[in-house]
């Protein structure tokens, strides 16, 4: 049996964090399981539910993974001399990273990609992390290549966590996200979820959560969610270029079927989403959207996906310019 979210924390966690992060520590995770109606319009017999992550104190689901990278490279003694936690990210886990820094105390520098949303690099700020933009039109493998090439010029001042090759990421999911997904499904319909729907940032949700699915032998259907190349959609992976960065922890065996979305087709959900009380992210628009192309096959009763964060970071992206007055 894997720990729980609150059990992880009390056995891993060094006691010099937990003295100071307790309180958010214990914050992440063992978020809502919500039902989503629009399922009905293109199946009778499918349940579609969410996990509400923007439910963390980050407003993302990335607490989960840099919670748990955070307090093992504190376990590792990783920070001392003053070294700094250095690491790309594209806005959310970002958040998280200089939220926990903040409260813990480590100092954090962040290489971003200069098109983040205002909203995540304002949050950043606050929590007072160092931040490095690259050029927009470069892309976000290129902030990935120059964070590598920061730390490898400057071993004494970072410590890379390096999301993308870091095993606690895809751990974190494996032993909370898929455990209160198999916990809180049971409770509602009394059975396992028989398909699950997400993306690729860094590959750790779908990878953790997947391999937990599968845990057993258990069959389950997993659906990557694939964006255009341009303008993509935020947070998720293209995957389409032989030139793509692939992230080193993304188990690949445990896609299923990879479901192109575009962002007018994620945008366009999120509006919908919104008229029914859940104001969230492309990422989580772009999810639904595909869970209900995969519903109208008429062969999973029950379908998981995840809403990754909050709509709020989003407003200087023209996400709801449509919906303005």
């Amino acid at each position: 049996m894997a720990d729980t979210p609150d059990t992880w924390r009390a056995t891993h966690a060094p006691s010099q964090l937990l003295g100071k992060t307790e309180g958010l520590l214990r914050a992440i995770g063992n978020t809502p399981l919500v039902e989503i109606p629009l399922i009905a319009e293109v199946s009778s017999t499918t349940r579609l539910f969410a996990k509400l992550e923007g439910c963390n104190p980050g407003g993302s689901i990335k607490d989960r993974p840099v919670a748990r990278m955070l307090t093992q490279a504190v376990t590792a003694g990783h920070f001392q001399g003053g070294r700094r936690l250095l690491d790309s990210s594209s806005g959310n886990a970002g958040i998280a990273y200089a939220m926990l820094g903040a409260a813990s105390g480590v100092p954090v520098t962040l290489v971003v990609p200069a098109n983040a949303s205002k909203e995540r690099l304002q949050r950043i700020r606050a929590h007072g992390a160092e931040l490095i933009l690259t050029d927009a039109v470069e892309g976000y493998d290129f902030a990935l290549r120059e964070v590598k090439r920061i730390a490898a010029e400057n071993p004494e001042r970072y410590w890379h966590c390096d999301q993308y090759a870091n095993d606690d990421n895809w751990r974190a999911h494996y032993e909370t996200t898929a455990v209160e997904i198999l916990e809180q499904t049971s409770q509602r319909v009394g059975c396992r979820p028989d398909a699950f729907v997400a993306g690729v940032g860094t590959g750790g949700t779908i990878t953790g959560v997947g391999r937990r699915l599968r845990a057993g032998g258990s069959e389950v259907h997993i659906a990557c969610v694939i964006p255009e190349t341009f303008p993509g959609i935020e947070g998720l992976k293209p995957l389409s270029d032989p030139n793509d960065i692939v992230p080193a922890i993304l188990d690949e065996s445990v896609i299923d079927e990879r479901m192109g979305v575009t962002s007018d087709q994620a945008a366009a959900m999120c509006r919908r989403l919104a008229k029914l009380g859940l104001f969230v992210g492309p990422s989580a628009g772009g999810y639904v959207h595909a869970a209900m192309e995969l519903a109208s096959s008429g062969k999973y009763r029950h379908i998981i996906t995840v809403l990754s964060d909050t709509g709020e970071r989003y407003g200087s992206t023209g996400l709801w310019a449509s919906v303005e007055s």
